[in-house]
């Protein structure tokens, strides 16, 4: 058993204001029959895995909104499914996970981050933090662009907030969640110092958390829109201070497009 006690109301009082479908993997079943719980009586429609193999048919099958996945699975490991998961999307964005890790393994919970978990909560855990967590990605993902949001174009990078799409040279990137809005945030803010503390609150929409959580996912940006990640040229890193976003010369505007540069969108 991997949740901790708490206090105050149980999940039948969680209010049930949440929608969308989640699968929920994890091989504990009373982990999973308390995770799925708190998750119904917030509102979700929840499917319960208890291996890789069994997650992957069940996310083809039902098509989740989130999955909350744990790292420690029998035969399949949860990095394995979650790079899975990230495979096939058929065209579709890839689906958010949430990663459940164990207390004290930094090095998982970071690798969890690089193979495309959105978020993760390390155990033991509350289960109604899960919940809001699940809720903070899920709003994240579903959240509408302002309407007539112009194209951002610089670097040769072109990103279309509207339809959450990006382009590097003209080429796809694959993006998670979190890289997007990430990527976003930098290009709306070109020019400026922003330390990790501000990404957070920013970006993942926390007041506090784990500051390692920025770093990987500025790392895993880096590596899908710098020419050379180890020499980065777009994200630079101001020591002592956070990061900073220098766009090098801009590409050419396509029509309806807008450039990024000189501290202004």
């Amino acid at each position: 058993m991997a949740i901790s006690n708490e206090t105050g109301p149980g999940p039948g009082h969680t209010r049930g204001d949440g929608t969308g479908r989640i699968l929920v993997v994890d091989d504990d079943p009373t982990v999973s029959e308390v995770v799925a719980g708190y998750l119904e009586r917030a509102g979700f429609t929840v499917h319960r895995a208890e291996d890789g193999p069994a997650a992957l048919e069940s996310a083809a099958r039902y098509r989740p909104d989130l999955v909350v996945l744990d790292l420690m699975l029998p035969g399949m490991n949860g990095l394995e499914v979650c790079r899975r998961l990230r495979a096939t999307g058929n065209g579709r964005l890839p689906v958010p996970v949430v990663m459940l890790t164990a207390r004290g393994d930094e090095d998982d919970r970071i690798l969890g981050l690089e193979v495309g978990a959105d978020d993760y909560v390390t155990k033991p855990f509350s289960p109604r933090e899960l919940v809001l967590r699940v809720r903070s990605v899920l709003r994240r993902s579903s959240a509408p662009a302002p309407v007539g949001e112009p194209l951002l174009v610089v670097a040769g990078l072109a990103v279309d907030p509207a339809a959450r799409r990006a382009t590097r040279d003209g080429a796809e990137l694959a993006l998670t969640l979190r890289e997007f809005d990430l990527l976003v945030y930098f290009l709306r803010h070109p020019g400026q110092v922003c330390d990790r503390e501000r990404l957070m609150r920013e970006v993942w929409g926390w007041e506090y958390g784990d500051l390692s959580t920025v770093t990987v996912h500025v790392r895993r940006l880096r590596s899908k829109i710098e020419h050379d990640p180890a020499d980065p040229q777009l994200i630079r890193t101001v020591w002592g201070a956070g990061y900073r976003f220098e766009p090098a010369l801009p590409a050419p505007v396509t029509p309806g497009a807008v450039r990024v540069e000189d501290g202004h969108a």
